[in-house]
């Protein structure tokens, strides 16, 4: 293998999978004369980032792997540098085709639908089916790994198949980050405005990666009011509704809300095993009912962790030529288990529950009735109870002292509460799996 290879697999655990993909996938191997390994990049926008913002990464590989590098060259593989930029695309600027960005195994058939994305679903089949004339933007929210972005590609492919013509953008906000960046650095603004502007439909993943980035927020916003204004579609997705992005500009929170915010929450135990039986069939893999069980019930509540251990099953069976049976999954799916039956303790809670609020986590011990203060501490309390055997007494002296009655108060809110609130439904969810 040569240097540049090494230094990229190293990359692509050190780095976002995202910049990965824009910045470092498409270089190559150039050549390694005296110490200096020249490598070849598609564009003046990578050589430059890769020269700013990966350099400590690359010196940091070399001397821990001790490579013959004395120095790296970044070369263009045009001819010309100038005519590089001159004839610069829009895959070279880091835009490539929709297609080349949507993932062809997630479509809607490959989808499955239970009461927990039901509406999320057929807000997002109404979009592919009726753009700009349904719901306008559509705003899909919900926990990591809950499918989110399966919808984005779904509604994509969708246009792009049945929409001849219609030009169909797909992007994540970090990557537009990125464009914006360089279009900045650069001076090509007015290009990256053209390309974006010009869209039919605009698809953006992990908008809430946008929030405290306030000249990206700028540059949105007007496009976003560009592209509404002419009644494109738009489509974002995030790991919370409007309100709880931090850092995001009110008019961008405003405008996201105008149309349809449609939620996903965590699957239920039928619905995992339903993703379970779609996905091994469409992998052509007999799963039996007692493995499909034991999968469903020891993941936590995240799609992706779920085809993650099928994945992990189905490899280990190809590999060793073992049939899938309850016995390897509980030998190859271990972690699982032991992941589950960790111990969790109030200490880490109240940590987890103050960095979500945004507090430090004395102020849950406070005396302060304040609405910042009340309610993370009373879903602090609610997740005590939930997940540890303390005793009420316990849950109240760890809190400052508080009488049990105001525990169970805290409890009993939370609980009610989570009933009909979706929002506070899927953060307990999320917060569960974080500390499970």
């Amino acid at each position: 293998m040569n240097p540049w290879e090494t230094i990229k697999q190293q990359l692509e655990t050190a780095v976002s999978p995202q910049s990965f993909r824009d910045w470092i996938n498409r270089t190559s191997f150039g050549q390694l004369d005296g110490g200096v390994l020249s490598v070849h990049v598609p564009n003046r926008e990578t050589k430059t980032w890769l020269e700013t913002e990966f350099c400590s990464h690359v010196d940091s590989i070399i001397r821990r792997l001790q490579l013959p590098v004395q120095s790296v060259l970044y070369q263009l593989a045009a001819a010309s540098g100038e005519s590089a930029v001159d004839m610069q695309s829009d895959q070279e600027f880091g835009l490539e085709s929709p297609f080349s960005q949507l993932n062809p195994k997630f479509t809607f058939d490959s989808f499955v639908v239970g009461a927990c994305n039901q509406f999320a679903h057929a807000a997002a089949r109404s979009v592919a089916t009726n753009p700009s004339r349904s719901y306008n933007p559509l705003f899909i929210y919900g926990g990591v790994g809950m499918g989110k972005t399966h919808l984005m590609h779904a509604i994509g492919r969708a246009l792009m198949d049945n929409s001849g013509g219609m030009r169909v953008i797909y992007t994540s906000s970090e990557r537009f980050t990125n464009e914006v960046v360089t279009s900045i650095r650069f001076d090509r603004t007015a290009h990256l405005r053209q390309r974006y502007r010009s869209a039919d439909v605009l698809l953006i993943d992990d908008i809430q990666l946008l929030g405290n980035k306030e000249r990206t927020q700028e540059e949105f916003f007007h496009t976003f009011n560009e592209l509404h204004d002419h009644q494109k579609q738009i489509v974002l997705s995030s790991d919370a509704p409007p309100k709880d992005i931090p850092g995001l500009l009110e008019r961008l929170r405003s405008r996201f809300e105008w149309g349809l915010m449609a939620d996903i929450q965590p699957p239920d135990l039928e619905t995992k095993m339903a993703i379970l039986d779609k996905k091994s069939e469409i992998e052509g893999v007999k799963l039996p009912e007692d493995v499909r069980t034991f999968i469903a019930t020891k993941t936590k509540s995240n799609v992706r962790e779920l085809e993650g251990a099928l994945v992990k099953l189905m490899a280990y069976s190809s590999l060793t030529g073992a049939p899938i049976n309850h016995s390897m999954a509980q030998q190859v799916l271990k972690h699982l288990t032991h992941v589950q039956d960790r111990r969790v303790t109030i200490d880490a809670i109240q940590k987890a529950v103050a960095e979500r609020y945004g507090i430090k986590q004395p102020q849950l011990k406070e005396k302060s009735n304040t609405k910042k203060i009340v309610e993370p501490r009373q879903v602090a309390m609610y997740l005590v109870k939930d997940l540890t055997t303390a005793s009420l007494p316990e849950i109240g002296r760890a809190f400052g002292g508080k009488h049990h009655t105001t525990v169970i108060h805290s409890i009993s809110k939370i609980q009610r509460q989570r009933q009909t609130n979706p929002d506070l439904n899927r953060m307990l969810h999320s917060l569960t799996d974080l500390l499970q």
